[in-house]
């Protein structure tokens, strides 16, 4: 197989933000429409901006929404966020072996860097596509065409790695490989509906796909 670089998305896939970003709206809409949205409504939140979600919970609003949630989120980030097994390892192999590695994420810039400090990640990764950084966000191709221009990197040569179908369907969409992650909160089976190439049930399952050899 000939694939030289890796694209990842960041919440859900390398770093588990899930509690911390499941508080962060429950913060917000428990304040703005109390007992309108379960837990289980606000897992289908995942994967948007949050342009998209806030804009159709409450068009007139959703500015302050979003400013709501992202201070909430700022001052609980630290302590919520973790990686998930075997992403140190496994993006550390590809490092170290020369792999062209970025992350394209829907997250604002700020947040983003924020969680892969915290989490060791950073240096690993010479391009991070924001949703600062494009006007269109995934699942259109436009944040990982960028990733790839920044990489100097073809898309038949690149793989993107993500846990939502926004992930799987804007790889389809700019012509990458695509890999979705069993510990999707959506569900493995949800997230086979849209036909990646392949499924990880661990983050090292990542190597074998693309024959990187271990010691």
């Amino acid at each position: 197989m000939n694939i030289n670089t890796v694209l990842f998305d960041l919440d859900g896939t390398l770093v588990d933000t899930t509690e911390l970003i499941l508080a962060s709206f429950q913060h917000v809409l428990d304040a703005h429409a109390p007992g309108r949205f379960r837990r289980e409504d606000m897992i289908s939140f995942i994967g948007p901006s949050l342009n998209e979600t806030f804009q159709k919970i409450d068009p007139e609003n959703a500015a302050t929404l979003v400013e709501a949630y992202q201070k909430h989120n700022r001052e609980h980030h630290d302590d919520l966020i973790k990686e998930y097994p075997g992403v140190d390892e496994t993006v550390a192999t590809l490092a170290a072996q020369g792999w062209k590695l970025g992350v394209v994420t829907t997250k604002r810039k700020d947040m983003a860097y924020r969680g892969l400090e915290v989490t060791g990640l950073l240096p690993y990764f010479s391009t991070i596509v924001t949703f600062n950084d494009v006007s269109k966000v995934k699942p259109d191709s436009e944040p990982i065409e960028k990733a790839l221009s920044a990489l100097e990197a073809e898309a038949h040569e690149a793989i993107m790695v993500g846990d939502s179908y926004h992930d799987i369907l804007a790889g389809k969409n700019a012509g990458t490989k695509t890999a979705g992650v069993s510990w999707s909160i959506k569900g493995e089976d949800y997230l086979r509906t849209f036909q990646p190439d392949i499924m990880l049930d661990v983050m090292t399952d990542l190597l074998d796909y693309v024959g990187v050899k271990t010691p």
